[in-house]
């Protein structure tokens, strides 16, 4: 039976097409690799590509797509909404068919060791793949951001799990692993104000009090003069999607502010959002089996 794995990495590039086609271009005209979606944002200055194919065929084409990255993208250059420590901030790997996760972990670790090497890239190993419980969570190891890493590399605690203990001057780290399928899901607020985005982002955020599977920062979206509520949902099965929007909205309202729309980044599951429709729509006793696709895809 044919493996499949998903690779959701995320370049800090969003601004520069040009630039952008070359970190994609290795994805495209591979046998048993199939580039499904690339979605670039300008405020968060970062682009999120997913791709799945056979495990070997995926792993070739990410060292690649890394190689590209670091060679085009320099941090010392960049800004942008979103937080990020690397050229290629995140390499996600998520198992989908026929491939267990302590496979996916497997593949984690050895694209790591070979882009360390072949790049001279410090890399951190995060959720399923972490060597440690503290570099289970990528908010801890991004912490401090490309700026603040050059010190904090140095601490013993913070040395990386391959390559140097050393920040590449323009690529920074990266941090890869393996994990569940996630969610990236934005709401955004008719406000400027980022820090009621913040502050609807702490208490939404389970570090914060909140949902257990939600994590959330604020962020602006300068173009349109909003800021959202920008979160990962890392496991829409146990924390649906309508719940953090319904949250976030509750909480809006003390500040005198109110949703005015939201946003799906990349690819997300039918699962994810059938859910959310069955309970805005008020659907009694409802399976997936009532999906059309689900049957025909049989």
């Amino acid at each position: 039976m044919k493996k499949i794995i998903e690779c959701v990495p995320n370049f800090s590039e969003g601004r520069d097409l040009e630039k952008i086609e070359k970190i994609v271009n290795p994805f495209r005209g591979k046998d048993n690799v199939k580039l499904l979606d690339y979605k670039r944002d300008e405020d968060h200055n970062r682009v999120v590509v997913t791709v799945v194919g056979e495990p070997e065929a995926v792993k070739e084409a990410v060292i690649e797509a890394i190689g590209v990255a670091v060679e085009v993208i320099d941090l010392r250059h960049h800004n942008g909404q979103h937080p990020r420590m690397g050229a290629v901030d995140v390499v996600p790997f998520i198992p989908i068919k026929n491939i267990s996760m302590t496979e996916a972990v497997e593949l984690s670790k050895e694209v790591a060791k070979i882009v360390a090497g072949k790049y001279n890239l410090p890399v951190f190993l995060y959720e399923k793949s972490a060597s440690v419980p503290e570099r289970e969570n990528l908010a801890n190891i991004r912490k401090g951001e490309f700026e603040g890493m050059f010190e904090k590399i140095k601490q013993p605690q913070w040395k990386p799990d391959f390559g140097p203990q050393e920040v590449h001057p323009s690529a920074g780290v990266v941090a890869i692993g393996a994990r569940k399928p996630l969610v990236a899901f934005n709401v955004n607020l008719n406000t400027n104000n980022i820090e009621i985005a913040n502050k609807i982002a702490k208490n939404v955020r389970f570090i914060g009090g909140g949902l257990r599977y939600c994590k959330a920062i604020g962020v602006e979206l300068k173009d349109r003069g909003i800021v959202q509520v920008s979160m990962n949902m890392t496991d829409y099965t146990k924390t649906a999607l309508y719940r953090a929007f319904e949250l976030i909205k509750i909480e809006a309202k003390r500040y005198g502010v109110s949703v005015v729309g939201s946003e799906i980044i990349g690819l997300v599951p039918m699962e994810a959002l059938i859910d959310t429709a069955v309970y805005y729509l008020g659907v009694e006793d409802f399976s997936m089996e009532q999906i059309l696709e689900t049957r025909i895809m049989e």
